[in-house]
């Protein structure tokens, strides 16, 4: 499958890769400013008005690993076109919307389609590809996810400001021009024609909504219907001939070992995300257009360097690269935790520190991870390992939001002489920390996949 394309046209397919993922992040960050507007035209409740974003989150994050499986099977172009399409389709569906249903099914159509992209994603580098410059590849596609989260929040701010949200539909179909590139491109190879084991891909799905939808609402019942099917899920691919994932994945010490560190990662990194909003609101007390302004550095310097950081992996090792990165977020955390309460402006500036840090481990962690994968796990081990990601952005969603509501709290941090935003500081001590031990975990067991 490897080295399949001349390095000029394999180089043209990532900057193709590139503009898809960056397209594609934006229309899953500007659902998320309009909600308010959403739920005041159909006179809904918040609770409902989330779905919006919920289901897509919840169908996108499943949808990766189910499209990893099927590339195992099927051509991806022909994959990458059904999943564009889609896409498209289910924006006529949210720009013909006449209730809030069809707005909620237009989004989850385009989840469908949307899933397809990152999947597709991860398995390019990996399959035309040679690993030693596998990294640059990597960085380019990561580029794109750092491109789009910077724009999104801006482009949808535009959009409102001179139309109607329904207009923000209208970006999947720029998409479409991608595909006659990856038509073109990509070739016609595909995996094996064995037959694909739905019950085990849907016990799958039906474990990781019921976790997610646990921790979204703190049901306990939501998390026992999670584990229950988590379980049949465990003896479904243990006991079937053709399971959807193969137990020898799992069986893959380093495999395992690798996705976990990442799924830790992801969820110390998505802090950068999620709290930095907040505490620029609450702490900094800026307004919602400034917040955005203060975000944008740090996205444009990730997606500024991160085929650099690409680059130096394949030039120095994916370790190297892991260790530079590790050394940017405890930075980042570090200079959070001690200056909460400083200008608007250093916190901007430390942020940039968080945002190429965690685009960087990123690139290193998928590019380890996909040596260690065969041709025949290569599909649903990287598609595991995106799925893993969203899990980790949704868990830490709730954890960070739950340490917030604690209220006034004593300071931790010595270093920090400053009155406000003693939570934020503590939280950013504790991810120093969890951090440091993930860190010396990955140097032990985890530092000769160079």
């Amino acid at each position: 499958m490897e080295m399949k394309l001349e390095k000029q046209v394999a180089n043209k397919l990532m900057y193709v890769v590139m503009v898809t993922l960056a397209l594609s992040a934006m229309s899953v960050l500007m659902f998320s400013l309009v909600l308010p507007q959403i739920r005041e035209q159909y006179s809904i409740t918040n609770a409902q008005v989330s779905w919006v974003t919920s289901a897509y989150t919840l169908i996108y994050g499943i949808g990766t690993v189910i499209y990893g499986k099927l590339a195992d099977r099927y051509k991806l172009k022909n994959l990458i076109t059904f999943g564009l399409l889609l896409f498209a389709l289910g924006s006529v569906v949210g720009l013909s919307a006449q209730a809030f249903w069809m707005v909620l099914a237009g989004r989850c159509i385009q989840a469908i389609g949307a899933a397809s992209i990152p999947a597709s994603a991860m398995l390019i580098p990996l399959r035309y590809f040679p690993p030693e410059s596998r990294g640059t590849a990597m960085g380019t596609a990561f580029m794109g996810l750092a491109i789009g989260s910077a724009l999104g929040p801006v482009v949808s701010a535009f959009v409102l400001s001179v139309m109607h949200w329904k207009w923000l539909f209208c970006f999947p179909f720029v998409l479409l021009l991608t595909l006659p590139f990856y038509r073109r491109y990509l070739g016609d190879d595909h995996g094996s024609p064995s037959k694909i084991d739905w019950l085990g891909g849907g016990l799958l799905a039906a474990a990781v909504t019921l976790l997610l939808l646990s921790i979204t609402w703190g049901s306990i019942w939501f998390a026992i219907g999670g584990l229950i099917a988590l379980m049949l899920f465990i003896v479904r691919i243990r006991s079937t001939i053709a399971p959807f994932v193969s137990p020898d994945l799992f069986r893959n010490r380093n495999y395992t070992l690798g996705v976990t560190v990442t799924f830790l990662i992801s969820g110390l990194g998505f802090s950068i995300h999620f709290l930095s909003p907040l505490l620029l609101a609450q702490v900094n007390e800026l307004s919602a257009s400034w917040i955005g302004f203060a975000l944008v550095p740090g996205a444009l310097a990730s997606a500024l360097l991160g085929r650099k950081g690409g680059r130096m992996a394949d030039l120095k090792g994916n370790s190297y690269l892991f260790f530079i990165a590790s050394g940017l977020l405890l930075s980042c955390f570090v200079l959070l935790s001690t200056f909460i309460g400083v200008s608007a402006i250093y916190i901007a500036l430390i942020l940039i520190l968080g945002h190429v840090g965690l685009t960087f481990v990123m690139i290193a962690m998928s590019n380890a991870i996909s040596m260690m994968l065969s041709k025949e796990q290569s599909g649903v081990g990287m598609g595991l390992l995106s799925m893993l990601n969203f899990i980790a952005g949704a868990m830490a969603t709730v954890i960070y939001g739950k340490l917030l509501d604690q209220g006034r709290v004593n300071q931790w941090n010595p270093a920090n002489f400053y009155d406000t935003g003693a939570v934020y500081s503590n939280i950013f001590l504790v991810l120093t920390i969890v951090l440091a031990l993930i860190v010396r975990v990955y140097y032990h067991y985890f530092k000769k996949y160079a």
